[in-house]
């Protein structure tokens, strides 16, 4: 059993501690548990009965009327509001693909995914509802509350669905803008780098994807080679060493722009030196490729 604090349980369904507090002592559906020293905490069936219940609340229904309804019923009723896509549909689809991340259930996670990309596309899907969504339950992987068979799950049910758009973009002229990416060493979380990867090639630069663990020495030796524009880089780990130190064999040798991305949580603490330059989002690294591109 997976065990949640009240502070997860916010974060990751989008209902304040407030309401949870006021619906303890209202209502019947929730009833935390609490450890000998009287702190809350919850468990899975809490976390789904929760993601379920916002998806109700969001959409106008009470929770007084909530709480008279049954499990299954409850169920129907946002199975209604997922597949017809209501107002409040983005923060609606990602409390729904946690749910399938938790249950493992693939049917619902390609049901909710192809309806988002029909509806806006591949890149607004990633960065609108795949990114938001990744990074909404990293609380869960980042803290050991979710199993690693689930983040193993959702993690090569996106990956697969990245590379085969990756595969099915067009090829970069001869004259496009030239792009390094790649993870430093001890770096294994590929999926931010993939999704880097196919925003620049929908945006016609040519990239050099290196991919996981990778030495600075090799890249700063790439650099050298096919003279590139820029490089890409993502954080997701605590370093054992600075942003400086970390990056230095290759701002040493060259004046290559190093674009930087990763766990919002971790840059809270990084100081960035002046030889890289923070991405906060997908759509923050599209401004700067098309910028860059039109330079």
């Amino acid at each position: 059993m997976s065990v949640f604090t009240m502070a997860q349980i916010e974060n990751i369904t989008g209902i304040n501690a407030h309401s949870l507090r006021i619906w303890e002592r209202r209502y019947s559906f929730l009833k935390p548990f609490r450890t000998d020293t009287n702190i809350r905490y919850y468990n899975d069936e809490h976390l789904k009965s929760l993601l379920n219940i916002s998806i109700l609340t969001r959409n106008g229904m009470r929770i007084s009327a909530i709480d008279k309804m049954s499990t299954e019923t409850i169920n129907e009723a946002v199975l209604d509001i997922v597949e017809k896509q209501s107002p409040n549909s983005n923060e609606d689809q990602i409390a729904a693909l946690i749910l399938a991340m938790l249950e493992f259930n693939e049917n619902a996670f390609e049901k909710i995914f192809q309806r988002q990309v029909i509806s806006d596309g591949f890149l607004k899907t990633m960065t609108d509802t795949i990114y938001p969504f990744m990074a909404r339950v990293g609380s869960l992987w980042t803290t050991n509350r979710a199993l690693p068979a689930q983040e193993h799950f959702v993690s090569n049910l996106v990956r697969q669905k990245i590379i085969y758009h990756i595969e099915n973009l067009p090829e970069p002229s001869e004259r496009a803008r030239k792009i390094i990416m790649f993870l430093p060493s001890g770096e294994y979380h590929e999926l931010g780098l993939l999704l880097a990867f196919y925003i620049a090639k929908h945006l016609s630069w040519k990239v050099y994807y290196l991919g996981q663990d990778v030495p600075m020495d090799d890249v700063a030796h790439l650099h050298a080679m096919v003279d590139a524009d820029l490089a890409f880089s993502m954080i997701t780990t605590p370093l054992k060493k600075t942003l400086n130190e970390l990056f230095e064999p290759i701002t040493s040798t060259s004046d290559l722009n190093i674009l930087i991305s990763g766990n919002p949580m971790l840059f809270e603490s990084l100081e960035i030196p002046d030889s890289l330059i923070h991405m906060s989002s997908p759509n923050a690294l599209i401004e700067r490729l098309q910028n860059s591109s039109a330079e």
